[in-house]
């Protein structure tokens, strides 16, 4: 019997390049795992002994690479919001209540991800 796969195996090396490149977001309990020809798997919040309670799986590079950079963005704003001891405020409403500098520094981030990704972006 023939096993279906569904992700090409271009596409896995390239997925394979987005998640090592966003591999600094096991610190924050994001890890993305080769689910061999299922494709990768995105998986969060883990919590003893029940295991992680997110899971997320990807065969396109695309939405994987914009998936994690939503991650990593997001993080960094709640970090940042824990900083500025702001509470209960959306994403948007942290990101336009940093200085414009620090703005761009996060979104040059992007590119930086994109390079080692090896993703082109749009």
């Amino acid at each position: 019997m023939d096993k279906k796969a569904y992700i090409t195996e271009e596409e896995r090396k390239k997925c394979r390049r987005v998640a090592d490149a966003f591999a600094e977001l096991e610190d924050v309990d994001v890890v993305v795992v080769d689910a061999g020809r299922y494709g990768f798997v995105k998986l969060q919040y883990y919590t003893p002994p029940t295991g992680f309670e997110n899971d997320f799986t990807f065969t396109d590079s695309r939405a994987l690479f914009e998936d994690l950079w939503e991650e990593w963005l997001h993080t960094q704003l709640i970090m940042l919001a824990r900083e500025m001891k702001i509470e209960d405020i959306d994403y948007d409403d942290i990101f336009r209540q940093l200085p414009g500098e620090k703005q761009n520094e996060l979104m040059g981030r992007k590119q930086h991800f994109a390079e080692a990704a090896g993703i082109e972006i749009k």
